[in-house]
């Protein structure tokens, strides 16, 4: 009679790993694309630096907006060993400071002197 218990809760216990492992995965690639994001690099190398770190099948935002780079991943992670489960939603998102001179996307340019 114990042995399904242990079964149940030693699933549960690499079930929680696995969201751990995802959820860290999401930080570092929210930090490696915040800091080519502030560094001025293309949308795409921006999104191709964040991929290298992120889950598999992760959406990847990048915003610039006044002086800051946000970038968000986003992930839905379902379990190998139970696809009867219902997928839980992870996401991660990273700010950097962006270098002078980089292109703010909110619509205005640097020489406009608004903050």
């Amino acid at each position: 009679m114990g042995l399904p218990a242990l079964v149940a809760v030693l699933g549960a216990a690499l079930w929680a790993v696995a969201l751990v492992g995802a959820q860290l995965a999401c930080v570092d690639a929210a930090r490696a694309g915040a800091r080519a994001a502030a560094r001025g690099e293309p949308a795409e190398e921006v999104r191709a630096a964040a991929a290298l770190s992120a889950p598999r099948g992760a959406g990847i935002t990048v915003s610039i907006a006044g002086e800051m780079a946000r970038v968000t991943i986003s992930v839905e992670v379902r379990p190998n060993w139970g696809p009867m489960l219902p997928p839980v939603h992870v996401e991660a998102s990273a700010s950097a400071a962006t270098e002078p001179g980089v292109i703010d996307l909110s619509g205005r340019s640097p020489e406009d002197g608004v903050p």
